[in-house]
């Protein structure tokens, strides 16, 4: 099958572009069911049909029509599971002990806490 150079060549280019369909296919197949809330279920129906029967066609007609949109989906997606990250790491991290002593100082300013308790607060932030 790999006799000569230019078959070599020909297996390298088909294997290539069926890779780069699969990939294209997935991203397409991702956008269309997981990001894309708005599209109803009849629309996403015709475009797996058009993928299957036509699918280097349809796949490039879909990224004319929406490569747009799936961008700005993918990059929605992805600020929000960075917000999420960040805020589990907040929550999981607490408060630094600066935080904690700033409210300590601020009870024992306002009279809500006498200067032991404040102490005590102190070294618990610290420790």
């Amino acid at each position: 099958m790999w006799d000569t150079f230019w078959h070599f060549l020909w297996s390298m280019i088909v294997i290539f572009a069926v890779i780069a369909y699969l990939m294209i296919l997935f991203s397409i197949l991702v956008d269309l069911f997981w990001r894309d809330q708005k599209t109803s279920g009849w629309v996403k129906a015709v475009w797996v049909i058009f993928l299957i029967v036509l699918p280097y066609l349809t796949a490039l007609v879909y990224l004319i029509a929406r490569g747009g949109g799936m961008a700005e989906r993918a990059r929605e997606q992805a600020m929000q599971a960075k917000k999420e990250t960040d805020d589990y790491i907040k929550q999981a991290a607490g408060r630094s002990p600066a935080q904690e002593i700033a409210d300590a100082k601020a009870l024992l300013e306002s009279g809500a806490i006498t200067q032991a308790e404040f102490e005590s607060l102190k070294a618990k932030a610290l420790s």
